[in-house]
């Protein structure tokens, strides 16, 4: 069944840039959007933005879509002519809120990469409206944005050649020198194309994860993968395949459960009939992931039933784990 979005909205990404220069709040920030503009290529496409409401996932379980593991951090690769890729943006409730700050943790560094998501902020809210990805009674609503383009690579990990020891993730990059920055952003020449999937995970739990909260979290990644799946459709009509790229999600500042998080992903991903590309940056997160993923495996195959599988889960009694401060 189609979903029908809250809103849904064009902007020409050239035009986004003009009207609403993204708005940057520390010097590093600045650094790397002029080497973003850097290349010669102009700031153009078709940048469609669109706000989902929470969708009750299906009953039962049935399908079985590939969930692949890889160490490292996210990549952006061009697909096939029938494959259709989407990025995961690990959203605040408030799109894209903290895009311009001197943070640069996971949603900061990619709109840091893809600069016309913050003039896509700016400009839904100089129009009156409120992007976000929760709406006012705490349900999920996904978002996605089609058509960005990614104008730069920033190397966050570390490189004590290059002076950069502890690499330039969350705080770290607040605290490195403008030339440290510089040297580990690179232009894209040409820019590449990304297609975003923002969604919030909840935080700040505390204890055993109550039922609530993970069928809020089933529900937000349902939607979005639905949504993204939905949108492939519209970007590639003859598409056969949808891919997310994802990872750890909600499980940094927010502090959740990496091995819940990854078995909710796995079934929401069943679900929607999505494949997933799972990015890890360490060997031991790759073991965790791999440690979810086979406790879904073994959930999925005792029971198709989806509020079973939820009840099980929440018997179990997964705890929240504690925000890693970026």
């Amino acid at each position: 069944m189609a979903i029908e979005a809250i809103e849904r909205a064009g902007f020409q990404a050239g035009s986004l840039i003009r009207d609403h220069p993204p708005r940057w709040h520390h010097r590093n920030k600045q650094r790397v959007f002029e080497i973003a503009s850097s290349s010669g290529f102009p700031f153009e496409g078709q940048v469609t933005y669109a706000r989902w409401p929470a969708q009750p996932p299906p009953e039962s379980v049935e399908a079985r879509r590939q969930f692949t593991v890889y160490r490292g951090i996210f990549e952006y690769p061009v697909p096939e002519p029938s494959t259709v890729c989407w990025h995961l943006n690990f959203a605040d409730p408030c799109l894209f809120v903290a895009y311009g700050s001197p943070l640069l943790a996971q949603d900061e560094l990619q709109v840091a990469e893809h600069p016309v998501l913050g003039s896509l902020r700016d400009a839904l809210a100089s129009e009156g409206r409120e992007p976000c990805t929760v709406d006012g009674r705490g349900r999920p609503t996904p978002v996605t944005v089609t058509g960005v383009q990614r104008r730069c690579a920033i190397d966050t990990t570390p490189d004590p050649a290059a002076g950069r020891p502890g690499g330039l993730y969350g705080n770290a990059f607040a605290r490195a020198r403008v030339e440290q920055v510089a040297s580990a952003t690179k232009a894209l020449s040409p820019p590449t194309v990304s297609n975003i999937l923002a969604m919030s995970a909840p935080g700040g739990g505390l204890g055993k994860y109550r039922p609530d909260e993970v069928e809020y979290i089933l529900s937000a990644a349902y939607t979005g993968f639905s949504a993204a799946r939905q949108e492939s459709k519209l970007l590639v009509p003859a598409s056969r395949r949808t891919i997310v790229h994802s990872g750890f999600w909600g499980c940094g500042a927010f502090g959740g459960n990496r091995i819940l998080m990854t078995i909710l992903q796995s079934l929401a991903a069943d679900l929607a009939e999505v494949d997933i590309a799972f990015w890890i940056f360490d060997r031991q997160g790759v073991e965790v992931a791999a440690e979810g993923r086979r406790e879904y495996e073994r959930l999925r195959d005792d029971t198709p039933s989806v509020p079973r599988l939820l009840d099980r889960l929440v018997q179990h009694g997964f705890r929240w784990g504690v925000s890693d401060g970026n």
